[in-house]
């Protein structure tokens, strides 16, 4: 073996052992905080996005939160075997098998080459039947939501390739490498935004589009970013266009991708159409719907970045043959990351008002998304621990369970219930506001449960 490839071997045993053997909370949180940076800094650019859009007008901050489920349905493949080959990338390097982790780096970035770009183009192809006939988007916007839509199918291009270097550093257990990334790339969003949305010279005025645009460029940078420095960093794992997309590899991801792809393209769909149950009463309430939203990613961005890490120490953890240490793994990660996310459900609560106000000073909206915060913040808790479950499916490579748990919460309670709520009971946006609350009670309920009876603490690789 080189010198080169001792160097990079040795690197990555330096992140396994600390995984293996080290203090679990404290590994978690050394994990997550970069991630958790991460989702932070993707937060502020979504609150750029909306703080720059409301100065545009005073509903174009609703166009990307109709543009995001179609581009989540044609991203769901990517997300699914994103998922997959942590599992198998996670627990090849828990078992020291870099050689064979490589053959597996190499085989997802050629797939996810490859379906980023078919998906980016349907994503462009579809946009105006899926805004028209499926979401329903109120005429207000529509034309803006095609304009940004059509742009950000890039951007679903881009995001293949981000998700697939992302994974493989995080399946080593460089959690920082992304991190960096990610808030480089966010920076460059922020700085773009308010010259191409409202047009400071040279640039044109552009508003949805704009920010769309500036999306794109920082991805660009971004991808560009990670390719280099996973190509310096960790020489040892060597990833390349390959044909050798053999059959047992397709029938892992199969295995363990394919309950996520049901789960994410059914989740998709669903949010599609929770957007089309929202858009039913109007513009007013589909911008309440967005600055809602807008307010929870502060709060959730402890969620996202804390969970990650779970699927990272519990693959590397089975796939050392430790099934002990995996199921603490999720029970302490279960109490520390809700803990934390009803800390931050607090204070957004406690200034949910002021929050609201930055982004618009028309009453009625106003009203609206207050009322959507003080029903909705407090069930985040128990989204926290259904995305732990989420992350221990897939860590361990077990991912049905989790799947059919996040289909009853959309479909059942956020669709089902919320159509019944609406307009069978006749309580209209307050009805739609209730069942997502509870749909996340529901979910979170269900996962704990699977954690700490289900059989998942077994590892997939041979």
């Amino acid at each position: 073996m080189s010198s080169v490839a001792r160097s990079a071997a040795a690197t990555i045993d330096k992140y396994r052992s600390e995984i293996v053997n080290g203090p679990i909370v404290k590994t978690l949180l050394w994990l997550g905080f970069p991630l958790m940076l991460v989702q932070l800094i993707n937060v502020s650019y979504n609150v750029a996005d909306a703080f720059w859009l409301s100065k545009y007008s005073d509903v174009a901050m609703a166009v990307p939160r109709q543009a995001w489920p179609p581009f989540m349905f044609f991203n769901a493949f990517n997300m699914a075997i994103s998922t997959a080959n942590m599992a198998l990338l996670s627990q090849y390097i828990g078992a020291r098998r870099y050689d064979e982790a490589s053959d597996i780096a190499s085989k997802f970035f050629t797939v996810s080459l490859i379906t980023s770009f078919v998906f980016g183009l349907t994503y462009f192809s579809l946009r105006y039947h899926l805004f028209h006939y499926v979401i329903m988007t109120p005429p207000e916007i529509f034309d803006d939501v095609m304009s940004y839509s059509g742009i950000i199918s890039i951007d679903l291009m881009l995001s293949g390739l981000s998700a697939t270097y992302s994974t493989i550093l995080q399946s080593v257990g460089d959690t920082r490498t992304p991190a960096v990334v990610g808030g480089f790339s966010a920076l460059l969003n922020i700085i773009w935004d308010p010259f191409l949305i409202l047009g400071i010279p040279p640039f044109p005025r552009m508003g949805a589009a704009g920010a769309a645009l500036a999306t794109v460029l920082s991805r660009l940078g971004g991808v560009a970013t990670l390719i280099y420095l996973t190509k310096r960093r960790f020489p040892d794992l060597r990833i390349f266009p390959t044909k050798n997309i053999d059959k047992l590899w397709v029938l892992r991801n199969i295995r363990i991708g394919g309950p996520v792809f049901v789960f994410h393209a059914s989740n998709s769909f669903a949010f599609m159409l929770q957007n089309a149950l929202v858009n039913s009463f109007g513009v007013v309430v589909a911008a309440a719907f967005a600055i809602g939203f807008i307010v929870m990613d502060i709060a959730d961005a402890v969620m996202w970045g804390l969970t990650m890490p779970v699927a990272i120490m519990i693959g590397q953890n089975l796939g050392a043959g430790n099934t002990s240490r995996s199921r603490e793994i999720a029970y302490k990660a279960s109490l520390t990351i809700s803990t934390l996310t009803a800390l931050g459900a607090l204070i957004v609560f406690s200034v949910r008002s002021q929050l609201i106000s930055v982004f618009t000073s028309d009453a009625e909206i106003f009203s609206e998304a207050l009322r959507f915060l003080e029903i909705f913040v407090f069930s985040l808790p128990f989204f926290t621990l259904f995305f732990v479950g989420m992350s221990v499916g897939r860590g361990s490579g077990h991912t049905t369970v989790p799947t059919i748990l996040g289909m009853i919460r959309l479909w059942g309670f956020r669709i089902g219930l919320g159509y019944l709520l609406a307009y069978v009971v006749g309580l209209q946006s307050y009805g739609v506001w209730v069942a997502m609350a509870l749909s996340n009670f529901v979910g979170g309920l269900g996962s704990i449960a699977w954690v700490k009876f289900g059989n998942w603490a077994r590892p997939v690789i041979k």
